[in-house]
């Protein structure tokens, strides 16, 4: 499958109070892509979501069984032991549509993707599953913003 593009005003154009709203009933979010670099807007992301007080899993098979400070790792969606309320995407966006029905599979209630992150087909099938879709957005910008 080809990537396709995404309008802007698809899901991209998810309104700030919105956004707020979903969060606000967001307890536990899989960073999927989680690196444990610094550097990386991932562990930067993760950081900072589990320091609001999100219960936070990173999602990395070459890091499974260890942590990211004292976050644990897990090497897929699958591997969770508790629900996930979000999934939060920091891969290719190739990676896309089998992190929807790995999210689907374990009834998450949110697919966020990261920045550049855009996949319309498996943006369409997740809500058409039922879950809230923000699409090329960084929580942690929306929450600075707020």
């Amino acid at each position: 499958m080809t990537d396709t593009p995404i309008s802007p005003t698809k899901y991209g154009d998810t309104p700030a109070g919105r956004i707020a709203a979903i969060m606000a009933t967001v307890s536990t979010i899989a960073v999927v892509g989680a690196s444990n670099k610094p550097d990386r807007a991932s562990y930067r992301v993760m950081r900072f979501l589990a320091a609001r007080g999100y219960d936070v899993i990173a999602v990395n098979p070459g890091l499974a069984g260890g942590q990211i400070d004292t976050i644990p790792v897990v090497a897929s969606l699958a591997d969770i032991d508790r629900p996930v309320d979000m999934v939060d995407v920091f891969r290719a966006s190739d990676a896309l549509p089998a992190i929807v029905d790995a999210a689907i599979a374990i009834d998450a209630r949110v697919l966020w993707t990261q920045l550049g992150v855009i996949h319309d087909a498996a943006a369409d099938r997740a809500a058409a599953a039922g879950l809230e879709v923000i699409v090329d957005r960084c929580p942690m910008i929306e929450f600075r913003q707020d």
